[in-house]
Formats: C-alpha cells, structure tokens, sequence
C-alpha cells in the first residue's frame, strides 16, 4: 500500500534557501533608498551631505578650520579638510585599517560612544560607506603621523586603479597604501573624491550645486570657526566662493529674514546647557536605563514687520527639515513665557480676550535653533526630523528663563513691550478674520448663496473620496461631464488662462472671474484666512490640454495655489493629470488600442508593435485637446482612478520653489530672458514635441 505524498501548498514551497541574507555594502545597493531617503537628485546631494558632514565634525570638535569642496568636470565631488585624518592603524577585532573599516563595513565610526567625538552630525556609522557603495570611484587620501596614505574603491570594494577616473582598470586589493611622506609644516588631514554611480539613480538625477551652496553657508553660520570654500570647475575655469561667519546665528538670522523686513528687536541670541536621561545601549550593547546626556542650546531670534515666518531647526549642523522635539520645546517655551508676559503688562489684552496662541507668537519671526548633543535620534537615517525626546525640556527651560529676563530688565522692557504689542495685534486681526470668514460661510451654508452656474458638482458631501477637476475649457467639460463618476467627481470649467498671480495686485487677483470661481469653489478662503479643514474636496486635479497652452495654464494655475492657497499643496491635495497625446490602433482579428504621452513614446511603440508583426493604422491620430476625447477615452485615460496617471505637485522646498516662481512669473524681465538664454544649451531639440 503506498503513501499519497502530501499536497503542494505555498507553506511547503517557503522554506529557508528563500530567505536572503545581504551582506555588507550589498544591502545599500540593494536598497539604496534606505539609506540616503531617495534616489533622485535629493539622494545624489545626501551623499555630498554626508561626506562634508564627517568634516565638519572634525571642525566641532576643534581639529580642522578650512574645508574645501571641489565639483571637478569629471562629475566628482571632492571634500579636502585640515582634521586628524581618519586613523590609519589596524583595528585589532577586525584587522583591517580604519580607513578601510569606516568605508567599507555599516555602522562603523568613532560615532558611538567613544572618545573620538563628543557631538556629530555622522552618528549611524552608515553614510561614508553608503556614499561609497554607491560610487563607480572612491578615493581616500589620509595625511596622518608624517605619513600620506592613499586607498581607492569600486562600488565598495577595496583596490586600485591604474589610471585616472572610474573607467581606468581596476584590481582587487585589500590595504591602505602609504604613497608619501608629509611636507614639513603640512596640515594633517582627510581628502575623499569620489565619483556617483548613476545605475542606482532615477534618470535626470544630478548633483544640485545650488544645494551643495546652500549647505556649505548654512554650516558656516552654524561653525563659526571654519571656514568653506566652494570651488567649482565644472565649466573649465574655477569660480570660488567662501563662506565663513564669524557672528554664527545672528548672522544667519539677518540672512534668512525676508528682504525689507524692518526689524521690531534686536535679535535675541540664547546660549545654554542642560541635563537629560534616555535608555541607551552601553559599549557592549547592553540596554541601559536613565543614562545622563548633556546638551548644548544656541537660538537666535527676532520679530519683523512682517507676516512671513521662517524657523530653522538644526542638531550638530544637520539641518532638519521637519524640525523635531527641539522646535516644540522652543515653541512651547516662546508661547508659554510670552503669554505670561503679556497677562503682567497692563493695557496689553483686554477683559475676556484670549491669550495669543503659537501662530500669533510666530508671526513675523525669523529663528534658528541648534542643538548639540551626543547620539542623537532621527526619524530616518536622512535626519529630516530629531526625535530625542529629552532635548525638549532642556531647550524649554532654556528659552523660558531667557526671555522672561528679557521682558523683566529695563534695559530691555521698552523693546519687548513693542514685540508684545504686535503678537497682541496679530491675535487680534486673526480672530476677526475668523469671525469674518465664519460669517461668510454661513451665509453660503445657511442662506443659500449660490455656486457659480457652471460648476458640475458631485453628490458626496464628505472629502475622503471627493475630486475637484479644474479643466480646461467648454469643450473639455463635455466629455468631462459623461465620463465623470457623478458621486465623487466634480467639474469646474476655466475659460482661457488665468491671471498671473505673481504679477498681479491682490485687488486684481480677486476681481479676476476665473479666480474668484475657484476660491468660491473650494470654500476655504484664500491667502491668510486659508483654511484647509474648510475645503469642500479632498483632491484638487488639473486637466489641461497636453499642449504648451496647457502647460502654460497649469504654470498659472499652480502659481496660484502657491501663492494663495499653499496649504493645498503642503497637503500633498493638489494634482495635475496626465492626458495622452496619440491614439494608437492596430488593425487585424485582436485590435489594441494604445495611449501615449509623447512624440518619442508614440514613435518607439510603433516600432514594437510593426517589429512584432502588428499593422498599425496610420498616421497615428493626435489629440488636439481633451476635448477630442469621447468619454470612455477620457476615462480610461484621464479621470478613472485605478487607470489615470496624475503628478502631485509638491513644495520639499520653499525658499527654492518661491525663487523659481519669482523667477519664472514675476515682475522682472531681464532675469527671466537672462535665465532662458543661459539655460538655452540644455533643451533637448529632439525631446520637443513640436
């Protein structure tokens, strides 16, 4: 009697040779996302960021005062500082160098409890030998005990090359090389260039030199006492520039402060220490409860005339994008302390107002906040956001004692009192703005103010699901009005482009007929009194025509948002849809129809189709506008969630995105035509779709 055998079930198809265990470098080029945040331009300049940061560590702790940054024309970035240099002895556990250690294996460095650091930027061990593992070329040049030694790399693996560049011949060899004796009198030091390898990066992606600019004088503020040199021969000859900042915050306070904006104080500069306990693993990676941290607090801060409000947040020179627990704790004591101080002083509030709140504190304010402190904990290895708790009592304290002397010492009481008045008065213009706004949605809500006639509405009433589409045109809108899901998709028709907000007086941009309609429609007010829980819909969609004009009405209807209604896009609520531009067809028993988007989509897949045998009705028709669609293209396309291809429009970053607005649709003439001359060189001729 024979067994039946078992049956086949997805248990018995899982065993243990599926799992895979990635070692070393592997697992960053693996998933390099991981480990720099992303793979477009954003990840290429991470990986500048975190070789210039291991420098600047060096400058922190006191040992290098010049760090010099090279964009060769090659492509590589090189970083040269006067620091220690990285240790050149063998490691005993490992046998291998320390050069070789830190760059090669994850998670080593002289960041983890040590002696060699006592705050850094560089704390997870992971960015010089991330940045490595993903380069074509790495080279490593350490001036160090009288000595010049020198060790190269390829993707990670140690060895050398026999000539110039990532494309010379290279061989495996382990060990660093001493190549020379240092000149008497010489700087030790640290020399890394290496060349980015862009098989691990989304296609477009560059170093953004701007980016690098802008983080070489944000650390000069943040390290008074070195100095950054920016020397860039990407274009034949060397154009340098040099940051160095001998103020520190305060100088970086007047930088960032908008232009024009009169001062209301002086700028407050806070300087601290303090005390703070978290669980920790200790040298031997047992877990440690209350373990004492100390913590070094400088913020420097004033008020403006101004309505705008710009608080930078860094930890040991790495900026946070999002801020983190050192932002709340500086909030929290601003907000605390000023409405203490506005209660004491007479005349200020009167009986039964409320208390200022965060917004009204912030307005008009231009802040940095720097922390120092030792292993710091991010939210992600690209450090946008520091979440060590402990850190927001200690700034908290910090500021509270600082500013109430502020506001208690004669010699500063006349200054202060007129910051109070103006956080007064903004808490004032804020609520009766509210009360305004309020009173005019009720009367739409309540009294039945009618929507402009053209609107198509849907018949959800909650924003989870709800869609606004903005479209271009009448002849859009009727197609647009067949294929629709009624229930969740709304339509509002644009005749023409828009006004250009950026050129535009408020006054203006309120009378225009188009714009009004959209601000009506959305239901949230516009600019200060924007309120996005009060927004009818929870996507707004652009559909323009797959043209230039349609590119240039989705520039202005952007432009817009940004500019009066940016929460939307802060939101990640604001989208432009894809339309095609061809319609292709194959003939025979089993027809395709395919869509494409461009003039080179459409010729490459008519290629594939003719190459595989497929005959293809020609010429491939073209659309002229959405309107040419008929509703089941238009849906399939354009509008049906689960087929359409939309972009979110996005705003990482602020200070970059107003510039190129102002740039690009502001006032100034001579700008734009200088920018589209010098950028004429780029245009890809043969990407146009003409």
């Amino acid at each position: 009697m024979t067994r039946e055998s078992d049956p086949v079930t997805a248990e018995t198809l899982y065993g243990a040779d599926d799992l895979t265990h990635l070692e070393g470098l592997e697992a960053v080029r693996k998933r390099p996302g991981m480990y720099i945040g992303s793979t477009d331009s954003r990840g290429i300049n991470h990986l500048f960021n975190e070789i210039v940061d291991n420098s600047t560590d060096e400058g922190i702790a006191g040992h290098a005062s010049k760090i010099v940054v090279t964009l060769h024309a090659d492509g590589s970035v090189q970083v040269d500082d006067d620091g220690r240099g990285i240790p050149t002895g063998k490691h005993a556990r490992s046998g291998l160098s320390g050069v070789e250690l830190v760059l090669t294996r994850l998670h080593a460095g002289g960041k983890f409890g040590g002696s060699g650091y006592k705050t850094s930027g560089g704390l997870h061990g992971v960015g010089a030998s991330a940045v490595n593992a993903l380069s074509h070329r790495f080279d490593v040049t350490v001036k160090r005990e009288g000595k010049v030694h020198h060790m190269s790399f390829a993707r990670g693996v140690p060895g050398e090359f026999d000539g110039p560049g990532p494309k010379a011949k290279f061989t495996k060899q382990s060990g660093l090389q001493v190549i020379g004796k240092m000149k008497r009198g010489e700087r030790t030091g640290t020399s890394i260039r290496y060349w980015y390898d862009a098989r691990y990066f989304e296609n477009g992606a560059a170093l953004d030199v701007e980016a690098v600019r802008t983080k070489l004088r944000n650390t000069a503020f943040l390290v008074p006492g070195v100095t950054y040199v920016l020397r860039d021969v990407t274009e034949g000859n060397i154009e340098e520039e040099s940051f160095h900042f001998p103020n520190g915050l305060a100088d970086m306070v007047d930088f960032l402060a908008p232009a024009g904006d009169r001062a209301v104080s002086g700028t407050l500069i806070v300087k601290g220490e303090g005390t703070y306990f978290e669980n920790a693993a200790d040298e031997n990676g047992v877990m440690r409860s209350k373990v004492e941290r100390h913590a070094e607090v400088e913020v420097a801060f004033r008020w403006g005339t101004g309505y705008e409000r710009t608080v930078e947040c860094f930890t040991n020179t790495i900026r946070n994008v999002h801020g983190g627990t050192h932002r709340k704790g500086f909030e929290r004591a601003a907000v605390k302390s000023l409405q203490e101080a506005i209660s004491k002083t007479r005349g200020l509030l009167k009986p039964k107002e409320d208390p200022p709140t965060l917004d009204d504190v912030l307005e008009g304010m231009t802040a940095v906040i720097h922390v120092r402190l030792p292993e710091p904990q991010f939210t992600s290895q690209t450090k946008d956001e520091l979440s060590t708790a402990g850190i927001t009592k200690v700034i908290q304290g910090i500021v509270e004692r600082y500013v109430k002397a502020w506001t208690e010492d004669k010699k500063t009481k006349t200054e202060a009192k007129t910051v109070l008045q103006k956080i007064v008065d903004a808490a004032r213009v804020r609520l009766t703005q509210k009360q305004q706004k309020d009173a005019a949605r009720r009367k739409t809500a309540l009294e039945g103010a009618a929507m402009p006639p053209k609107l198509v509405d849907c018949r959800t009433t909650g924003v989870s699901r709800s869609e606004l589409f903005l479209v271009e045109g009448d002849s859009a809108l009727g197609s647009a009005r067949m294929a629709r899901v009624s229930e969740y998709q709304a339509l509002l028709p644009l005749r023409g482009k828009i006004l250009n907000v950026q050129k535009a007086s408020l006054g203006d941009t309120l009378r225009n007929a188009e714009i009004s309609s959209i601000v009506q429609v959305l239901g949230a007010g516009s600019g200060r009194t924007f309120d996005l829980s009060q927004m009818r819909y929870g996507r707004v969609i652009l559909m323009a025509d797959a043209d230039v004009d349609g590119s240039h009405i989705r520039t202005l209807l952007i432009t817009l948002f940004a500019k009066y209604m940016r929460p939307v896009i802060a939101d990640g609520r604001l989208f432009a849809a894809m339309p095609p531009l061809h319609k292709i067809t194959t003939k025979g028993r089993n027809p395709q129809t395919i869509f494409t988007f461009t003039q080179r989509e459409m010729e490459t897949t008519v290629a594939k189709l003719e190459k595989a045998g497929k005959q293809v009705v020609t010429p491939v028709p073209r659309f002229k506008g959405l309107g040419e669609m008929d509703a089941d293209e238009l849906w399939e396309t354009t509008m049906n969630p689960a087929t359409r291809s939309v972009r979110r429009i996005t705003l990482d970053d602020v200070e970059a995105a107003e510039q190129a607005l102002e740039l690009l649709m502001g006032e100034k003439v001579e700008p734009r035509r200088a920018w589209l001359v010098e950028s004429a060189a780029r245009v890809d001729r043969a990407a146009i779709d003409a």
